[in-house]
């Protein structure tokens, strides 16, 4: 009975997990793969999307509440964070920033030791390549309602590239999207179509072909971080903080460039700064709780 109680309760908490990279993949310039290694799943996310040729069973019952969190969290977010990122994007990110911060213990602590050159190249590289991102242009907005044959390709490896939001934590899928001018096609898609009864065909059409794209990126990263994460782990895990931090200016760029406004038009007051600062506050303090949650938790186990 306990065993049965402990895993439902297991289950229920990667369905929060989950739904907490759902709504990160949302975001421009956030990372679900940064979220999933500040709560603790990155290698056991990474292990199981690796391993589900070799372990099937294993790996879908390990995907399986992360992936009905993520649907999940989406799903019930999408229209919330759109009008919140629309009316206040910057107070809307700051939370989200402050879940980043707070969460980074999570990943320091496997930082121990002497450090090595070798671990600075790891940390540095990564924090200049997620915090170069911010600069480059976004692109226009492609049509997808007239796809040929090449378009249809194209989108493939555009899923492809967009799963790199839940495997390289500080890579930004939604941001490599908007840069490549699909993100904002694709959620009108969904919003504006699917979920309102138009163009069913043509959206599940254009929605899978992404989906097989994101699969296939899946797996094909998942397995680069897994051997990585084996054969040099510490090493890793400096790149995966060197990602994550150089991401965080990233999210405040993107947000600024996706609203079309100026910095200053975005903060016209003192009650935007306010609020700013009281929900990053706010998020790092829910996230270190979380954190010191599972060190408690994981030494009580032990």
């Amino acid at each position: 009975m306990n065993g049965a109680k402990g895993g439902l309760k297991s289950f229920l908490i990667d369905v929060v997990r989950g739904c907490a990279i759902g709504v990160a993949f949302i975001i421009p310039g956030f990372s679900g793969g940064s979220v999933a290694a500040i709560l603790g799943i990155y290698e056991k996310l990474v292990g199981a999307i690796a391993d589900i040729f070799k372990d099937f069973k294993k790996s879908i019952l390990t995907l399986l509440p992360i992936l009905i969190g993520m649907v999940c969290g989406i799903i019930a977010l999408l229209f919330p964070l759109e009008w919140a990122l629309g009316a206040y994007p910057i107070p809307t990110v700051c939370i989200f920033v402050g879940l980043a911060l707070g969460g980074l213990p999570s990943i320091t602590d496997k930082l121990g030791g002497k450090i090595k050159v070798t671990n600075i190249f790891a940390f540095v590289i990564p924090l200049a390549a997620a915090f170069s991102l911010s600069f480059l242009p976004i692109g226009s907005d492609i049509d997808l309602f007239s796809l040929g044959i090449g378009g249809y390709a194209l989108l493939f490896i555009v899923g492809l590239v967009g799963s790199s939001a839940l495997v390289i934590p500080g890579i930004s899928g939604s941001m490599l999207l908007l840069i490549l001018g699909y993100y904002n096609p694709i959620v009108s898609m969904v919003t504006d179509n699917l979920l309102q009864g138009k163009n069913v065909g043509l959206s599940l059409a254009v929605l899978g072909v992404t989906g097989l794209g994101v699969v296939a990126g899946f797996v094909l990263i998942s397995v680069i971080m897994k051997r990585l994460l084996v054969s040099c782990p510490r090493g890793t895990h400096f790149a995966i903080l060197g990602f994550i931090l150089g991401s965080i200016p990233t999210i405040f760029i993107s947000t600024v460039k996706e609203s079309g406004l100026s910095f200053s038009a975005l903060m016209p007051n003192w009650v935007f700064w306010l609020a700013s600062v009281l929900l990053l506050l706010a998020g790092t303090a829910i996230s270190l709780a979380l954190v010191i949650f599972s060190k408690r938790k994981l030494n009580k186990d032990k």
